[in-house]
């Protein structure tokens, strides 16, 4: 079946590398480093079937030459630790022919040099001599500024950072044009840039291993990066297997409690129906009729007593009113100063 691989790598000097370095390589040519002095020749490289330039539409015409293009690339740039080239590595589909794996990265990489008015540079290689035979594969090696018609200009910032959204942007993209392809040429396979988890897939991701480490195993050694991949892999692969026992053991007992719950339910409704079910045994005459509540006769006892309160008020304010209160004067004689009213 199609796999998904995408990944986006700088090169950077602070790494000690160069981007012509990395163009010749990657395209099996030579190219002399005007900056360093330097001559990379990888013409003897195996294994590249096809190698092109993508430019946008305004780039001067010196650009179509690979080796004035890159020198171009490290002469822009004037820091020891600069990004000098941006790589996108991406998985061929073997389901395809050769010319439709041409035409896919191609199509790919004409895309990205109109997104962002930059130069890339395609190689496509086929798998090594003792490798993956399903390893078809392709290198876009980018500028890491917009090629202009006066030249490389401002940097394209934009691929520098994971948070701006533009690599994930680019990761769907690869997946839309591989599966038009595909599809074009009625083959079932697809390939889907979401992770597993986000699929709903439940299996443990494959290892890449990578160029160095597939060396190593070829020559019969083991290493220890190989030894502790494979032991994180089957602890992930027993840890998958605990949860998922847990989770059965979780939901067996789920589903007991559900049916303890309905059972239950049912009996607490059975009971309150006969608690509130007539005695229908029993003759009407000896049935026990509840006894009206006489609401009425307290309402007018409230009532008498409240008229009651009432007219002994009245009878204390009209008492007041026919008996005001008196002056004795009799008891402020011999004292000085105003009376005193009591």
């Amino acid at each position: 079946m199609a796999i998904y691989h995408l990944s986006v790598k700088p090169v950077s000097r602070s790494k000690g590398q160069s981007a012509t370095a990395s163009a010749a390589y990657r395209s099996a040519t030579r190219i002399k480093d005007e900056r360093t002095g330097e001559v990379w020749d990888f013409r003897r490289k195996r294994g590249v079937v096809h190698r092109e330039l993508v430019l946008p539409a305004e780039a001067p015409r010196w650009a179509h030459n690979r080796e004035r293009l890159w020198n171009a690339a490290e002469a822009a740039e004037t820091r020891k630790n600069s990004t000098v080239a941006r790589e996108f590595e991406v998985a061929l589909p073997t389901e395809l022919r050769p010319n439709d794996r041409r035409r896919l990265a191609m199509h790919y990489a004409r895309a990205i040099a109109e997104r962002h008015r930059c130069a890339v540079d395609v190689a496509i290689h086929v798998p090594g001599r003792g490798g993956d035979t399903r390893n078809h594969h392709a290198h876009l090696l980018c500028t890491t500024r917009r090629l202009g018609r006066e030249g490389f200009t401002e940097k394209t910032r934009e691929l520098d950072d994971f948070k701006s959204g533009e690599v994930g942007y680019w990761r769907e993209r690869w997946a839309d044009f591989a599966n038009e392809r595909l599809k074009s040429r009625g083959i079932e396979s697809r390939i889907d840039h979401r992770t597993l988890e986000a699929q709903g897939i439940d299996r443990t991701p494959t290892i890449h291993k990578g160029p160095m480490l597939t060396a190593i195993e070829r020559k019969g050694n083991r290493s220890r990066v190989i030894e502790q991949r494979e032991r994180e892999r089957a602890e992930d692969i027993q840890a998958r297997l605990t949860r998922a026992a847990e989770l059965g053991r979780l939901e067996r007992e789920s589903r007991e409690v559900e049916k303890s719950i309905l059972v239950l339910s049912t009996d607490i409704t059975a009971a309150r129906r006969e608690r509130h079910r007539p005695d229908r045994s029993a003759p009407d005459k000896d049935r026990a009729t509840p006894a009206p509540v006489k609401d009425n006769e307290k309402q007018i006892e409230f009532d008498r007593w409240q008229e009651e309160v009432r007219r002994a008020r009245e009878e204390a304010k009209k008492s007041r009113e026919k008996d005001p209160p008196t002056r004795d004067r009799g008891k402020d004689k011999g004292r000085d100063g105003p009376d005193y009213e009591r």
